[in-house]
């Protein structure tokens, strides 16, 4: 993980989620400017249309949720908290207790 968030391209990723990156990064940085020639390369690595718009949804809502936890001044879960949280997630799934 800390590989890709200091530098996507000398990442081990393989070539086919760097190309998903590369477009998750545009739709974080200029979502408004976002053309169907944007989705060629992540579509040519192997990617779906369908994978494409969750990824975007996945993307968006991530955006949202930080900007209202930025805007309304409800503090962000600690970093206990967010693992205590994966491990749920990890044993339970999304719609476990």
């Amino acid at each position: 993980m800390w590989a890709v968030l200091r530098d996507l391209e000398s990442s081990p990723l393989d070539e086919q989620h760097k190309a998903l990156f590369r477009f998750v990064d545009k739709v974080n940085r200029d979502s408004a400017r976002i053309m169907p020639k944007d989705m060629e390369p992540a579509r040519a690595a192997g990617w779906s249309d369908e994978a494409l718009y969750f990824a975007i949804t996945v993307c968006a809502l991530f955006n949202f949720y930080n900007r209202w936890i930025d805007a309304s001044g409800v503090h962000a879960l600690s970093d206990e908290a967010h693992r205590e949280g994966g491990k749920r997630i990890a044993t339970q799934g999304y719609a476990g207790a």
